[in-house]
């Protein structure tokens, strides 16, 4: 019977490759399981990506007041915009809570404020929700972070974090709006 010796610098990349291996499936339970890691949930419902705003459950894209301190942002990303925010930004108060319902009516975009935790994917027929509380005053960049097509690049929008004084409900504006045509 013979004994096979192994090397001490074969024990020593034996014991390495062993260490990175657990490290590696350490990472990998921590990924998943991890604080704020999470996949996109179905809170918000399924909607017919090809009419998202005749389900119940979503409404007409805009900021809508939920209570008084509380609004809902729906917004519809289509190649390559987000509506509201590209071509005209997204107007919220300071200081109260913000849930966004987001969707696709076309494709898998990314909904993300730059700076900020707030990031999700954008699914068609899903709708995504985020509820975040802006403290102050800024203007912030949404990017779409998933590959959507050859102008993927150019799709962009912002809100805009306005002080509460300076800050106009929807509802309010509208019917200021049809005042001034009005007269």
């Amino acid at each position: 019977m013979t004994h096979v010796r192994i090397h001490r610098f074969e024990k020593l990349w034996l014991g390495a490759a062993f260490v990175l291996i657990v490290a590696f499936i350490a990472t990998i339970v921590y990924g998943s399981l991890g604080p704020g890691v999470a996949m996109v949930g179905d809170d918000g419902g399924t909607v017919n990506p090809d009419n998202p705003t005749a389900a119940d459950n979503f409404r007409d894209p805009g900021v809508y007041q939920a209570d008084d301190d509380s609004y809902d942002v729906y917004v519809e990303a289509r190649q390559f915009a987000f509506s509201p925010g590209t071509s005209e930004p997204i107007r919220v108060p300071a200081d109260t809570n913000v849930t966004f319902h987001v969707t696709s009516g076309d494709v898998t975009h990314g909904f993300e404020l730059v700076g900020t935790n707030v990031n999700t994917m954008v699914i068609p027929g899903q709708v995504a929700q985020l509820t975040v509380n802006f403290d102050e005053a800024r203007t912030h960049h949404i990017v779409c972070h998933e590959y959507c097509g050859p102008a993927h690049h150019a799709m962009e929008g912002s809100i805009e974090v306005v002080p509460q004084s300076e800050f106009t409900p929807p509802q309010q504006a509208a019917a200021d709006q049809s005042e001034v045509t009005d007269t």
